[in-house]
């Protein structure tokens, strides 16, 4: 037994509350090493008649550790506990300080989960868990009214470049809800449409106003109610970490220099302002002198920025926030965010940019969910670029869901390509088998899927600006048979809550493989999916209970046994099978 390698402490994704009643335990070990492990728990103020011994699931592994987990209903909402480690007839007892041999005589040196506070448990929306969004860039998705079109607009569907226009807003996105209320969205995400310069809009001039080549606050607020008759929830934007140079607080530092009531609104390192060898002399977004970084930790700013944030949800009553670099905003100004942003609507999203791991930001004080960035590059790496075998893709994500607390894995944003990276079928090559088998997976895994807009036409496109291509309108130049593949997937993730909430649990995953198996559980709800990446045909056979296997969807014919399940997929085959008991 390699003590060494187990790991546990309170809090964070270790020890937490999953809901007012419940408590979960994690403790790592040895990838391989431990067969059984307990948990060793009770109440401390009643432990002879509490204590307990609660038998440990193997919950995930990466390529070094497995993770195993427990929960506990404490009937009083606190625990006092230890764990119990197996491996074969070895015993170890660990507490919080050591590991020893004899079961500890007292709760009094074991770890603590103190008490069950309401308003300390990580609640995301649970509406979010049910939620499929679609990411559209206003100024490329549709022109639904020319009279807002900026001077410069160049017909639809020309070459994107950084600084050009094609007249995309807010009555287009109105003009054609019905497609994405065919797709079974129901959740549309919006980069920035604030009043700003670019066509991106990050560079925001005013926060309190829609930009108006986009259209005006009567249009948003159509916009959303439209979106609210046919279920879909809204998202915005916020960039808080830096505005615009068109920003009037920092035009006035501009103007004024040292003398301007705003100049602490700002990080500047010396007066007048400048840019020498492209870094200007005051903190900016990636030296980028047009977004320069806003002080959140100054009252007048805090008061300013939060008082946006209310504004949008109270007022026009969108559904939530995406926060644009996320990380680089200091903590307590995110803290307090938070309580403006669920004393307008306990039920809004909070959704932050990071593109790296983010407990520290998901622990109940912050943010509900991030970009799960981690779980792209996984993706991406696993079926298209194909660097990864199907056990390191199997690692990858272990890893990931062993990072963060249950409900915040629910929840988390998973994309395969944005506004900020090339499109998912320009990285596959051309290649829709790549692009598909991408999407199944993320549509029967745990967390909230993004498509973004065009994907599930077939639109290509590099990094930006080829990412943000115009949105192809013309029939005849989409693949609609991509198009009901995609909503295929959403009915199917709709119709079953294991898709959405059950347990995750790798079945098939083998060194240098390239075919996954794997099951999604929720009660008496049981789903296996099967993916083949190789362009041959391959034979799955998993060890289940022998069930009566309903197949829900599949790419081609397969044939399947008795006995142990068999499954032969051909070439990028792929099935989602439904046990019935």
């Amino acid at each position: 037994m390699l003590l060494e390698a187990v790991y546990h402490r309170p809090r964070l994704n270790w020890s937490y509350a999953y809901d007012y009643r419940t408590i979960h335990l994690r403790l790592r070990a040895k990838k391989g090493d431990l067969t059984e492990v307990f948990a060793y728990a009770g109440d401390k103020y009643a432990w002879e008649d509490t204590k307990e011994l609660i038998p440990m699931k193997l919950f995930t592994s990466d390529a070094m550790f497995d993770y195993w987990e427990c929960e506990s209903v404490p009937l009083y909402r606190r625990l006092k506990y230890g764990f119990l480690l197996q491996k074969d007839h070895e015993r170890v007892w660990m507490t919080e300080n050591d590991f020893q041999t004899d079961r500890p005589a007292n709760p009094n040196r074991l770890f603590e989960f103190p008490f069950i506070n309401p308003v300390d448990v990580f609640t995301p929306p649970a509406w979010v868990k049910d939620a499929v969004f679609y990411q559209i860039f206003p100024e490329r998705f549709a022109n639904g009214d020319h009279s807002l079109d900026p001077e410069n607009v160049l017909p639809w569907g020309g070459t994107p470049r950084p600084d050009n226009f094609f007249g995309g807003d807010l009555q287009g996105v109105i003009d054609h809800l019905d497609h994405l209320s065919e797709l079974g969205i129901t959740g549309i995400y919006f980069t920035p449409i604030f009043t700003a310069t670019t066509n991106h809009k990050y560079d925001t001039e005013d926060y309190m106003q829609v930009d108006p080549h986009f259209g005006d606050v009567a249009t948003l607020k159509k916009l959303v109610d439209a979106c609210h008759k046919r279920g879909i929830r809204v998202l915005l934007d916020a960039v808080f970490n830096h505005s615009g140079r068109t920003f009037a607080p920092f035009v006035d530092v501009l103007e004024k220099g040292e003398a301007s009531p705003y100049k602490d609104w700002f990080h500047v390192r010396e007066f007048p302002l400048k840019v020498e060898n492209d870094i200007p002399n005051y903190d900016a977004f990636a030296f980028e002198p047009k977004m320069p970084k806003l002080n959140t930790e100054h009252p007048e700013v805090k008061a300013y920025l939060l008082k946006v944030a209310e504004y949008w949800i109270k007022d026009v009553g969108i559904d939530g926030w995406r926060l644009d670099v996320a990380n680089e905003v200091d903590h307590e100004f995110w803290r307090d965010f938070r309580k403006v942003v669920k004393r307008a609507n306990p039920e809004a999203y909070i959704l932050g940019e990071i593109w790296h791991e983010s407990a520290p930001w998901l622990e109940g004080d912050k943010f509900d969910a991030v970009m799960n960035y981690p779980f792209t590059d996984a993706v991406l790496d696993f079926f298209v670029h194909e660097t990864l075998d199907a056990e390191g893709f199997a690692n990858a994500i272990g890893k990931q869901l062993s990072r963060y607390p249950l409900q915040a894995s629910e929840v988390a944003f998973n994309l395969l390509d944005s506004h900020d990276t090339p499109r998912l079928l320009t990285l596959a090559g051309g290649d829709k088998n790549k692009l598909k088998l991408s999407a199944l997976f993320q549509f029967t895994f745990m967390g909230t899927p993004c498509i973004y807009y065009g994907d599930e036409i077939g639109m290509d496109g590099e990094g930006d600006p080829g990412c943000r291509k115009c949105m192809e309108w013309d029939p005849a130049k989409q693949d609609r048979g991509l198009f009901d593949y995609y909503r295929t997937l959403i009915q199917i993730r709709a119709a079953h809550p294991a898709l959405r909430t059950g347990s995750f649990a790798f079945l098939e995953a083998g060194r240098q493989g390239t075919k996954l198996a794997y099951e999604r559980v929720l009660g008496d709800d049981m789903l296996i999916v099967l993916i083949n990446t190789e362009q041959t045909s391959q034979t799955f056979r998993l060890d289940v209970e022998e069930r009566n296997w309903e197949e829900l969807f599949t790419g081609q014919a397969y044939r399947a046994e008795r006995g142990k399940l068999s499954v032969k997929l051909p070439a990028f085959g792929y099935a989602i099978l439904k046990a019935n008991l």
